[in-house]
């Protein structure tokens, strides 16, 4: 077994000598080093442009998937949907959505949202495109100064939204019609705009949006007349059938039309800017402004069957109100029951009329109108109803002068003013048409109805006998005729025997009535030829013959 090694001494032991060396990475942590900077810079310009997230509620949230349904607005893409869950009490739907950092400004307390899905009506079509990319959230920025970040969704979309240039303009109505968003705007019969909101008031009047693009919008001013051109517009005239439309969409999906009105119209909605009022028809637009009206009572001692509400009330045949109300009343007096028409009229339809009273300042006061009224009832102004039409029956109320009306009291303290009344005379006509009937019921019809038919018997006895007995003899009388005058006829021909003999004694006769005539000439010269008879003839002597020398000198 071997000794172990002895360890060196120290004085053996080199001394170690310390050498300062400078630190190289390696190139193995350039990679990492590069992932970190970029991953920063990331998640630096991921935060300077991280948006607000929001929330909306909606009733339903079908087509909304996670990721992939985006927010747009104006067709461009501000966020995305980050989660889809229900309400704590299950009826609504909650999606979340991150916005980009541009979007912030777009959220005000009044900011709508609303899925965008196809929709097909009959004015317009939208959201087709989604039929190919899915559903999106479309967004409409409001007008609030405060910002919101939870928004209750819309079911429907909002009103259209519209270009910048043109102006949007608010119409009153009591009743929209067949108006529909999307609904075209006419001028002229040229599209000028759209409807692009339609609104139930809470007093429930009607306003309708519409926005008229430019430069057309400088067409709208204040004396301009809005009015709903749905449909067709068929009028019976003087002229024959007048047919207006607009265009076959204002037919099948509604429209509105506008023009310049009477120089004296103003908006409707007390000279607000923007703000008209829309009327049922163009005739009714373009009609003078009415003024205020004024209320009259008639008590009619008749059936009124046919006069409806909203009947016409006629002065001297010009439209000047109608009737707002149909009552029964009760005359103790006379135990009866009449009927009491109250009709609201406009002094102003009546054109000079209402000028004459305007100058003279009878309509500013309803005591100086009820005094003008006392002066024309008593020149013969009564109320009386009239057929407006024999085949549907409707009766309407003529203000008409009758002076052969016997005379009537008239207050003029009474409010409204009551109007005297006359019957009318379709009444007239009835109990005219009772009488005749009535005569025509006297009649004795069965009588009559015996001796005409004793008569028809009569005749028609004498046309058998005709027909048996004298029809054949005259047919036979006829064939006689006939046979007779073919004899004739064959007796009478140039060929015939007859003809012939009578030619020839004709000739006869001829010579017969010369020899006559030469005796009477021989008579005439020779009277004593009855008592000698005729002298014999000389022969006449024949000239002697001379000689040549003779005969020539």
């Amino acid at each position: 077994m071997s000794a172990a090694p002895t360890p060196p001494s120290e004085e053996e032991l080199p001394t170690p000598r310390v050498q300062n060396r400078r630190w190289i990475p390696r190139l193995v942590w350039v990679v990492p080093i590069v992932a970190a900077v970029i991953g920063i810079s990331l998640l630096i310009k991921n935060w300077e442009n991280e948006g607000p997230q929001i929330t909306i509620s909606f009733l339903s949230g079908e087509g909304v998937q996670v990721g992939k349904t985006l927010i747009k607005y104006r067709d461009v893409t501000v966020g995305h949907v980050s989660a889809v869950g229900l309400s704590a009490d299950h009826k609504t739907v909650l999606v979340s959505a991150d916005l980009s950092k541009d979007a912030a400004s777009l959220l005000k307390a009044d900011t709508q949202f609303w899925i965008v899905r196809p929709r097909i009506g009959v004015g317009s079509v939208s959201g087709l495109s989604t039929l190919l990319s899915g559903v999106y959230i479309g967004l409409k920025t409001g007008t609030a100064t405060l910002s919101e970040s939870h928004f209750m969704g819309l079911e429907n979309p909002p009103a259209l939204s519209h270009g910048p240039h043109g102006r949007e303009l608010q119409l009153h109505a009591a009743r929209a019609g067949s108006l529909a968003i999307g609904a075209p705007v006419y001028f002229r019969q040229f599209q000028v705009g759209r409807v692009i909101d339609e609104n139930l008031l809470p007093d429930g009047n009607t306003r309708v949006s519409v926005f008229v693009e430019a430069p057309y919008d400088r067409f709208v001013k204040p004396e301009t007349r809005f009015w709903n051109a749905s449909g067709i517009n068929l009028r019976l005239g003087a002229d024959g059938l007048n047919v207006q439309t607009e265009s076959l969409a204002a037919v099948l999906a509604g429209g509105l039309a506008f023009d310049d009105g009477p120089n004296e119209a103003v908006p409707a909605a007390a000279g607000m800017p923007g703000e008209f009022t829309l009327y049922k028809n163009e005739t009714e637009a373009m009609a003078p402004p009415d003024g205020d009206p004024s209320y009259v009572r008639m008590r009619f001692a008749q059936a009124l069957r046919g006069l409806d509400v909203g009947a016409p009330v006629e002065f001297v045949g010009v439209n000047i109100g109608s009737v707002v109300a149909v009552d029964l009343g009760y005359d103790f007096q006379n135990k009866s029951f009449p009927v009491i028409v109250t009709a609201k009229v406009y002094p102003r339809r009546m054109g000079q009329a209402y000028e004459v009273l305007a100058a003279q300042g009878k309509t500013e006061s309803h005591e100086t109108l009820a005094t003008f009224v006392g002066t024309l009832v008593n020149r013969g102004l009564r109320a009386q109803p009239r057929s407006a039409s024999l085949l549907t029956g409707k009766l309407y109320v003529a203000l008409d002068f009758l002076p052969a009306s016997p005379r009537t009291a008239f207050d003029a303290s009474i409010r409204p003013l009551e109007l005297p009344t006359v019957n009318g005379t379709f009444q007239e006509l009835e109990a005219g048409v009772a009488r005749i009937v009535k005569k025509v019921n006297d009649l004795p019809l069965e009588q009559i109805a015996a001796d005409l038919h004793t008569d028809l018997t009569d005749l028609h006895e004498t046309l058998s006998e005709l027909h048996t007995r004298t029809l054949p003899n005259a047919e036979d009388t006829l064939s006689a005729l006939h046979r007779t005058l073919d004899s004739a006829d064959r007796t009478l021909d140039v060929e015939s025997p007859l003809q012939r003999g009578l030619s020839e004694t004709l000739l006869e006769s001829r010579s017969t009535l010369q020899a006559v005539r030469e005796l009477a000439d021989y008579l005439d010269r020779h009277p004593d030829a009855l008592l000698r008879g005729r002298r014999p003839q000389k022969m006449p002597q024949r000239p002697a013959a001379t000689s040549s020398t003779e005969a020539k000198p």
